[in-house]
């Protein structure tokens, strides 16, 4: 497992992608009004605009995302560690991730290498 991004959802995605560019000396790989990505060595920033969650729909909720082989053998490692899966590991438009909680309520997700 190694740490591979934050998400930040925010009502000011070109302030944020600012503020980033100027705090971490480079320019975004990828920019728009709503989302914009940069990356810092292997780790992933990713800036996205906060909206409102329909039915079925992740929370737009800060996280941090944690990389692994496979998130379903992930995933059941952690329940037999005495760890609660909030959602499953399913198929997203960006990959196969589920999500969990820290003590604190911060949002964890666990995602899987590309096969």
């Amino acid at each position: 497992m190694r740490f591979a991004e934050i998400t930040f959802f925010t009502d000011q995605v070109p302030q944020m992608c600012d503020f980033y560019r100027r705090l971490l000396g480079v320019e975004p790989v990828a920019s728009s009004d709503k989302m914009t990505i940069f990356f810092l060595n292997d780790t992933k920033i990713f800036i996205h605009y906060r909206y409102l969650a329909h039915d079925g729909e992740l929370p737009p909720e800060d996280h941090h995302a944690f990389l692994v082989e496979d998130v379903d053998l992930a995933c059941q490692r952690m329940v037999e560690q005495g760890l609660t899966v909030e959602i499953p590991p399913q198929d997203f438009y960006w990959g196969r991730s589920a999500y969990l909680r820290d003590p604190d309520g911060r949002q964890i997700e666990i995602t899987q290498k590309e096969k």
